[in-house]
């Protein structure tokens, strides 16, 4: 994943995670604003499969995770070069099911960016374009929340992707397994004895990394070669299965972690 934990501070981190922090009140009536309005059928679909209460046990919800690799950090600018999706319930990743693609950018694949994700000159001049997948990508993800560890960086790009292939651009519910970290970390930065140490000893702790392999490396999950989407998928599925285990009650419901 390239992403804003690759190249900026965690500072910075925490402030994408607030700016992107709106949510919408009611996805089920969104989707069907959107659907109504949608001209292509591919994306017309995608709305009609709709989206689980948020009302709705997170046990029960249909998840998919899924992961960027783009050629920077700008979604005006930059472009996706490959995708990785994972479906998953709390209970189970479903391995078997996952997808991963290497998608041609319309624009140049600058060597920066090569140095994080490793994908070469060579495998993008044999690879599709982004419009040419979305027959596969759209229905895997109808019907699904989509997990990401940082929505800045999905949501923004595949809808910049869209608008720029179709005239128009898409929007969906996300659990965010970064912004679910920092949120963590606040409470319990704000928690009693917290605010002891801070007294006594005249200074707060240093700021935690919320970065995908640190936040991992705080649930004791095993470490992966990063900046592969598929492999950064099945590692943001595993940090939510963490998450939810660790923090969450069992009747915990979607509203309480979406956006």
């Amino acid at each position: 994943m390239l992403h804003l934990g690759s190249l900026r501070s965690d500072a910075a981190q925490r402030r994408t995670v607030k700016a992107d922090a709106s949510s919408v009140a009611d996805w089920a009536r969104r989707f069907e604003a959107l659907g109504a309005t949608a001209v292509d059928e591919r994306l017309r679909a995608f709305y009609a499969q709709g989206v689980p209460a948020g009302d709705t046990v997170l046990a029960d919800v249909p998840l998919l995770a899924m992961d960027f690799e783009t050629t920077g950090l700008d979604p005006q600018q930059d472009e996706i070069v490959s995708i990785g999706i994972v479906p998953m319930t709390l209970a189970r990743i479903q391995s078997s099911a996952s997808r991963h693609w290497i998608v041609r950018p319309r624009g140049v694949l600058n060597a920066e960016s090569v140095t994080f994700h490793a994908i070469t000159h060579a495998q993008i001049e044999g690879a599709p374009d982004l419009g040419a997948i979305l027959d596969e990508l759209l229905p895997a993800l109808a019907g699904c929340v989509v997990v990401v560890h940082c929505a800045a960086i999905e949501r923004a790009f595949l809808d910049a992707a869209l608008k720029a292939r179709l005239g128009e651009g898409i929007e969906f519910p996300v659990i965010d397994t970064m912004a679910l970290e920092a949120r963590l970390h606040r409470r319990h930065k704000s928690g009693l004895f917290a605010g002891l140490f801070a007294n006594l000893f005249g200074r707060n702790a240093a700021p935690l990394s919320i970065r995908l392999a640190d936040s991992r490396a705080r649930y004791h999950l095993p470490r992966y070669r990063a900046h592969h989407a598929l492999t950064d998928a099945l590692a943001t599925a595993e940090l939510l299965q963490a998450q939810i285990a660790h923090h969450f009650k069992p009747d915990t419901t979607l509203k309480e972690v979406w956006g």
